[in-house]
């Protein structure tokens, strides 16, 4: 069976490249890591894949506001290629700091900004799919996701989210307890072709039961992060 190409873009303090790397293997993709400057040397990387992940982590040590440099970094090396990678059929997902950046770049609704308790969080929270999302991504999953989340700006908010909702794109709000304060629990956006998603969770750090700290006492295989890669991967595949 055909093994699509992704991309896993990386910048100067980005962590969880790896993890996003085995999520993508895992669920039957082809990945490679390749940093923004590989990127913008050689746009053909990008060009010849058809899933495309900004992952996760501290890029720049978060200084200067989360994701606001490799935003920068994007949208003056790459935001032409990445419009043109989308435009094209690509799929694209930005999480946790990398849901940041494709806000400042401008390619997915709302805004990123400090946790309503002001403290960092790192914990473990339920994803629940809505039923009208556009997301290809989220696309006929019905299970809550568990995913452990880690940031400090993780706050999502929008002048309008009522419309964005109405639009099909919001694709994961927060179940059960939302630990950052998210205008309507909102978890995850996606853009209105529902190929471009951003999230502030890490559903790569779910991919198999034993990353679950229930693992054991709970049923994790229903709710793993993992069934958004696979998801993508299965409509790259056509």
């Amino acid at each position: 069976m055909r093994r699509p190409c992704a991309v896993v873009i990386a910048g100067p303090g980005t962590n969880r490249d790896p993890d996003t790397e085995a999520a993508l293997e895992l669920a039957g993709s082809e990945p490679r890591t390749c940093l923004v400057g590989d990127l913008t040397a050689d746009p053909a990387l990008l060009s010849s894949a058809t899933i495309a992940v900004v992952a996760g982590g501290f890029s720049y040590g978060d200084a200067l506001g989360a994701g606001r440099l490799l935003a920068l970094d994007l949208e003056i090396a790459l935001g032409e290629h990445l419009a043109v990678f989308v435009e094209r059929g690509g799929l694209l997902l930005g999480i946790c700091n990398g849901f940041q950046v494709l806000t400042r770049a401008g390619l997915l609704p709302g805004s990123l900004t400090h946790n309503d308790g002001g403290h960092f969080i790192c914990d473990w929270v339920e994803l629940a799919p809505t039923t009208n999302s556009v997301s290809i991504w989220t696309a006929g999953i019905t299970d809550v996701i568990h995913a452990p989340i880690a940031h400090g700006e993780g706050r999502w908010v929008h002048p309008d989210p009522q419309a964005i909702a109405a639009g099909g794109q919001v694709a994961l709000r927060y179940h059960g307890c939302n630990p950052n304060g998210s205008v309507d629990d909102v978890a995850g956006v996606c853009d209105a072709t529902g190929r471009v998603l951003g999230l502030m969770p890490h559903p790569e750090n779910h991919i198999v039961d034993r990353q679950h700290p229930n693992a054991g006492r709970i049923e994790p295989m229903t709710h793993l992060g993992l069934r958004l890669f696979q998801n993508a991967v299965e409509y790259a595949r056509g």
